[in-house]
């Protein structure tokens, strides 16, 4: 008989690990929980969430409570008494009154080395922090965030041309091949846990708007950082000539330079280069000024001639 399984999740990340729950034999999703339906665009067209759409195609059950806490969408599920809970960015905060309708274990599948980058931004904070590698861990839930003990984890590097878009997209992967991996042995009840060292927690808030701002004295790998762990969305930003200007692609360079941060180091038809902290200097490759559609930096530069070697390009507000 197959295992029963109620799924959450919401975001793209959680699709591959829905999917390979939907396709294998021995599992049989029963319902999906995700976030509701929300507008995109500046057209505001109302869109159902990746795993909705999944879903749907597959006929299987879609609920989208608001708020998850005594909705009639928890009561049916705990009525429903599946064997697993499994979730993956779902997006809400699941009553212990829920967990414990699970018959076997409610895990959750999680974007980070745990108990590093408790959260919902653990890939973005990784990029940002310039670390060389990050991971997925698949942990018990509690009612406490992301805090379970840990049934497994397993390690991927972060190249330099990563970005929290690539990254998602191969932790989506990683987290899928684990989870089948360990759930036989889950079922069968011969796995072990791990408790989270309290002692080395870190905590990786969604971004705020505040955090999308990237301060032009750092140094140009620390720019660079924060520029992928920013990008497809929702993007660093700067003030550049006098505009708000999202940052899409910068290369660090070797160069050093004795200018300011923010000072133009060399500007050409085609070159945009830009001192930094410590001396270092970068090239900005792709931008969109507020108002403007994206664009590389020739397109820019035919429109910001002013710019010129020693003046202050970046600055503050």
């Amino acid at each position: 008989m197959a295992t029963s399984i109620v799924f959450m999740g919401t975001p793209q990340f959680a699709v591959p690990i829905l999917k390979s729950l939907i396709d294998h034999p021995e599992y049989d999703v029963k319902a999906v929980l995700t976030q509701p339906d929300h507008r995109v665009g500046r057209k505001h067209v109302l869109t159902a969430s990746p795993v909705k759409q999944l879903a749907v195609e597959n006929g299987i059950k879609v609920l989208q409570p608001a708020k998850l806490s005594k909705s009639p969408e928890m009561q049916e599920i705990i009525d429903l008494q599946p064997d697993l809970l499994i979730t993956a960015a779902y997006g809400q905060f699941l009553p212990s009154k829920m967990l414990a309708a699970a018959k076997i274990a409610a895990i959750n599948v999680h974007g980070s080395l745990l108990p590093k980058y408790r959260g919902g931004a653990p890939v973005q904070y990784s990029i940002i922090n310039g670390d060389k590698e990050t991971g997925v861990s698949i942990m018990y839930m509690v009612k406490k965030m992301d805090a379970g003990d840990v049934i497994s984890q397993r390690a991927i590097p972060i190249e330099k041309d990563d970005d929290n878009g690539t990254m998602f997209e191969k932790l989506s992967i990683l987290g899928r091949d684990l989870l089948l991996d360990i759930l036989p042995d889950l079922i069968a009840g011969k796995t072990t846990a791990t408790p989270q060292d309290e002692e080395k927690v870190v905590f990786s808030p969604n971004i705020s708007t505040e955090q999308e701002r990237i301060d032009y004295r750092m140094t140009a790998d620390q720019i660079d950082d924060k520029v992928r762990g920013l990008r497809p969305a929702p993007l660093g930003n700067m003030v550049i000539d006098g505009l708000r200007t999202k940052i899409y692609d910068v290369t660090p360079l070797d160069e050093k330079t004795t200018l300011k941060p923010g000072q133009v180091v060399r500007a050409s038809k085609h070159q945009l280069v830009i001192a930094a902290g410590n001396g270092t200097t970068y090239r900005i490759n792709r931008l969109k000024p507020a108002g403007k559609q994206a664009m590389d930096i020739t397109a820019y530069l035919n429109g910001h001639q002013d710019l010129k070697e020693g003046g202050q390009a970046v600055t503050d507000d």
